[in-house]
């Protein structure tokens, strides 16, 4: 055909009406063995696919679930793909620098957490990554595509998300519970981090420590920082005494402070926000021959999985970042299946994970 076929066209060439067709379908048991024969035999001869905007129209569902993430400004958009030149494989060494690193694991995790969910219950995910202005409209513009949406938290405006909360349901990823509205789904950061500190402090007897944080806005690293200063006052070192360096949550990042830590002296201790910095900081230390633990001990927070691989293994908290994706469709489903719900509120278990660079 020269046209795209519609339904109407296989109903007429398996001499059915458009009602038995949509039946087959959607529910090929409930028809008669010939007919449904006779259905398929038409759908496949003129290459017929269901319209699933009109589904959606009908079910006023789209079946799809997004998950918005904030844009990677560090990435050179204006990168040219080129084809292969040929069948020949380059090999060459490998510096440490010659494949540029995938630094945000916690989203490819809670990603695989999300794809998970929504298979399982029967829907599509939609995935959508913004940054500066171009994140409001492009959260605009999935709102009206999918059911539900989740969005980590402080990446768009509570303006924004109220607004879209008016039509579908909004889930808000990590940070702390508020009274938005919104339904939330974090990991408990906070006494996470606490716990950690403590270990470092009491099984050590630690007192010469830096805090690598990450950026200011993001609000697992604020409860992260709030339970190591818990910690600190626990273990009576004053928060003033412990020099705290910001970061961005990235390896890259982590190196670039681990030179800055190492100018002056070594501490004893380093306790970094995330694992991706605390690999920075493991980075640094063996280029410059300093042991690990023997000479300071290095900690991190997420439990990816580059921290059981690196040298040596790295102490962290375990957050159950796939479990956070999953959480965060379960509570778009529930509300849909009952929006007369109130926010709903779930706060994941974390724990602390002893490994070779702080045991």
């Amino acid at each position: 055909m020269s046209r795209t076929p519609t339904v109407y066209d296989v109903a007429e060439r398996a001499q059915v009406s458009i009602a038995t067709v949509s039946r087959v379908l959607r529910s090929p048991d409930a028809v008669r063995e010939a007919t449904r024969d006779r259905v398929m035999e038409a759908v496949r001869f003129l290459g017929y696919v269901p319209s699933g905007n009109a589904r959606a129209l009908a079910a006023r569902r789209t079946n799809v679930i997004g998950l918005f993430f904030p844009g990677h400004d560090d990435l050179d958009v204006s990168v040219a793909l080129s084809p292969s030149a040929g069948i020949e494989v380059p090999i060459v060494v490998d510096d440490g620098h010659l494949v540029q690193e995938t630094e945000n694991l916690y989203f490819d995790e809670v990603l695989r957490g999300a794809e998970i969910e929504s298979w399982r219950r029967g829907f599509a995910l939609m995935v959508a990554a913004g940054r500066g202005a171009s994140r409001e409209a492009l959260v605009n513009d999935i709102a009206g595509r999918v059911d539900g949406l989740a969005v980590l938290a402080r990446t768009v405006s509570d303006e924004l998300l109220a607004h879209v909360a008016r039509r579908i349901p909004v889930v808000v990823l990590a940070g702390s519970e508020r009274d938005d509205g919104f339904d939330h789904v974090s990991a408990s950061n906070g006494p996470g981090m606490h716990a950690l500190a403590n270990h470092l402090f009491t099984a050590h007897g630690v007192r010469d420590v830096v805090y690598i944080a990450g950026p200011e806005d993001s609000p697992d690293d604020a409860e992260r920082l709030g339970g190591f200063h818990a910690a600190l006052r626990d273990a009576g070192i004053a928060e003033g005494d412990v020099p705290v360096y910001r970061g961005d949550f990235t390896r890259e990042r982590g190196r670039a402070i681990g030179e800055r830590i190492l100018i002056d002296r070594t501490p004893r201790s380093i306790v970094c926000s995330n694992d991706q910095t605390a690999l920075g900081v493991l980075d640094v230390l063996e280029a410059r021959g300093i042991r690990v633990p023997d000479e300071v001990f290095v900690t991190g927070f997420d439990g990816i999985a580059a921290g059981r691989h690196s040298r040596p293994t790295l102490t962290t908290v375990h957050q159950p970042m796939v479990e956070l994706g999953r959480a965060a469709v379960h509570a778009i489903t529930a509300r849909l299946d009952d929006p007369t719900l109130g926010p709903q509120s779930l706060t994941l278990p974390v724990q602390v994970v002893l490994r070779a660079s702080c045991p």
